[in-house]
């Protein structure tokens, strides 16, 4: 029988890792932080994700929803939709996971840095965006202007209340906001994100756009951030729903020539513009 190489190990045997916080954020989806085992290495880029295994259930890739530079450990925001995130709600801290990764061709942070940044998330779209949102805090002297649009479908399904509040509260950040529908407690923006679009002052050449949401979102923001006359090459979309396996082994996320978990799933829209068209 053939010995797997360390490098392969590390490819397709997890990691078992440790979740020592669990929090609730909405009715559907969780914050998990998980620690790695001592001894082991794990670095990752904004942008990235993981293979996370429950033994038994199975294995799903889920993004890296917190920043390089907030070690030792990150987060994964999971939203409860099938089997295996099903059953990991229901796990506590000190339970045990298995995890592969990290993989993925994540944001290009050295093309953000000295450009005003514009964050665009849909939805569970802001877990992804997140790492990237918090990298460029942790980091705020090599950036410029930094603007954060949020959107989701009602009030009850606004995720990372306390990170918003402070967001809210900088003063080297411009927050806005927006729900779908409104409930009786909602007093701001009602409509779909790509309201508040149109309102903003961008300095177009020196703008960064990086855009995370639902598959139905991308083609509306692109048209709306067109109409700012925000150039192709600005803008950075995450395709981060279309994984399996993480290794460009199994297909399920190829577009024509390209692997979404090696070549993506961060990608620079003028290559995912030319990939679309080929299909």
């Amino acid at each position: 029988m053939e010995t797997l190489t360390v490098e392969a190990k590390e490819l397709y045997i997890p990691v078992l890792a440790t979740i020592d916080q669990v929090e609730q954020l909405t009715a559907t989806e969780k914050r998990f932080h998980i620690v790695m085992p001592e001894g082991h290495e794990f670095e990752h880029q904004p942008g990235q994700f993981v293979e996370v295994s429950i033994f038994g259930f199975g294995e799903a890739p889920i993004s890296i929803s917190s920043s390089p530079t907030r070690r030792p450990g990150f987060e994964l925001t999971v939203r409860r939709t099938g089997r295996l995130t099903e059953k990991m709600h229901q796990l506590q801290a000190g339970s045990l996971i298995g995890i592969r990764g990290p993989f993925g061709h994540g944001f290009e942070i050295q093309k953000f840095e000295g450009k005003d940044v514009l964050f665009v998330a849909g939805g569970i779209g802001l877990a992804p965006l997140k790492s990237l949102i918090e990298y460029t805090l942790d980091n705020r002297q090599d950036f410029n202007r930094v603007i954060i649009l949020y959107g989701t479908k009602n009030p009850s399904e606004i995720l990372y209340p306390k990170e918003i509040e402070e967001w809210q509260q900088r003063d080297d950040v411009e927050f806005h906001m927006t729900v779908d529908r409104a409930d009786a407690t909602w007093k701001g923006n009602v409509g779909v994100i790509t309201t508040l679009i149109p309102p903003l002052k961008l300095d177009i050449e020196n703008t960064i756009a990086a855009i995370v949401g639902p598959p139905v979102m991308y083609k509306f923001v692109v048209m709306a951030l067109k109409g700012k006359r925000l150039p192709d090459a600005n803008m950075y979309l995450s395709l981060e729903r279309r994984m399996k396996c993480g290794v460009g082994k199994c297909g399920h996320c190829q577009i024509n020539h390209s692997y979404v978990c090696q070549d993506g799933p961060v990608y620079h829209y003028p290559v995912l513009k030319e990939l679309e068209e080929a299909l």
